[in-house]
């Protein structure tokens, strides 16, 4: 997989539960230096669940130096406290979903309003089929109007998945769009997490797509496959696009490789965003959480992933002139 070295991102979720709605400061706690065992509790998450153990350990420890100096007595609103170590933890090692939100904010907080997650699914002209997903959030209604674009669309002679506003969430959809693309039985790319994580009870719940393998010592691996829609093939030999930004990302991202590497899409747009590890949302106590990342995507190929990199496109071109540039090519 072609990679460029970015700035990481923390655009989207790659997350197992979500919560809604906002937090203001209303719900500020009256005493402060009331939230040490929240933050006991987020290093101790930390240091026993992050994807990278030793990194686990760095932030651990940065949080209980912190607590022990008192860099957290003045804070009194959860919503600010979260920002607060959401930046420390940021400062020690970038990761592209780690992040300490309000139980209300939910994972999404501090990101851009998020669009309906099927914005455009149309013909653009004969045989020009193009569907603009903005996000995975995995909930039936979604499912179900991917899996109806595909089936109406059937016919097309060139598909374009438009992900420049992708902003992640789960393989529920990409489970029922991909089907229609490949005609034999194919991995897509390796799930890998520590061993020692799957008592947390924290990684992507078991489907038919996901199939344990071998991977190195002390990681539980699942390679995540496609088998063909045995009713409907005649996508298989379509043209596809993927058209991506530096907004692309996490499960957008886990996409577009899956994509590209396989050889099944052309990437057309900017580099995406780097947000490559998946994660779980955990509460700390005291209105507060974190979406902690204990796995990460990887190439098959390549034993790589994305964080903080992001996948290269085939063709590079501004996000905003990536349709026109598919268009003028397939005219």
């Amino acid at each position: 997989m072609n990679m460029k070295v970015r700035v990481p991102l923390m655009l989207a979720l790659w997350v197992v539960g979500l919560v809604g709605a906002s937090c203001t400061k209303s719900e500020a706690v009256s005493e402060p230096g009331v939230f040490a065992q929240p933050i006991g509790a987020l290093a101790a998450l930390l240091e026993a669940g992050y994807v990278y153990p030793e990194v686990g350990t760095r932030y651990a420890t940065r949080l209980r130096d912190n607590l022990a100096q008192g860099a957290y007595r003045e804070y009194v609103a959860q919503a600010d406290l979260a920002m607060r170590l959401t930046s420390d933890l940021q400062a020690v090692s970038p990761d592209g979903h780690l992040r300490v939100v309000t139980t209300e904010q939910g994972p999404s907080a501090g990101g851009p309003p998020r669009p309906e997650p099927v914005s455009e699914a149309r013909w653009l002209s004969e045989g020009i089929a193009h569907i603009r997903i903005n996000g995975f959030p995995g909930d039936d209604a979604t499912v179900e109007r991917v899996d109806q674009f595909m089936k109406e669309h059937a016919t097309a002679r060139v598909l374009i998945i438009d992900a420049r506003t992708h902003g992640g969430g789960g393989t529920r959809e990409m489970n029922v769009l991909l089907p229609y693309l490949f005609d034999q039985e194919t991995v897509l790319a390796y799930m890998d997490a520590p061993e020692r994580n799957l008592e947390l009870r924290c990684l992507p719940p078991a489907d038919p797509t996901l199939r344990e393998v071998q991977g190195p010592e002390g990681i539980y691996r699942r390679a995540h496959l496609v088998r063909p829609n045995p009713d409907e093939s005649r996508l298989f030999g379509a043209q596809v696009f993927y058209l991506t930004s530096k907004r692309t990302a996490s499960a957008a991202e886990h996409l577009a490789l899956a994509l590209q590497r396989t050889g099944r899409a052309t990437l057309v747009g900017e580099p995406t965003a780097g947000a490559n590890h998946f994660s779980c949302l955990r509460e700390l106590g005291d209105g507060l959480a974190v979406v902690l990342p204990v796995g990460r995507t990887v190439d098959p190929d390549t034993e790589q992933d994305w964080e903080g990199v992001g996948i290269l496109p085939d063709i590079e071109v501004p996000a905003d002139d990536a349709l026109e540039e598919v268009l003028a090519r397939v005219k």
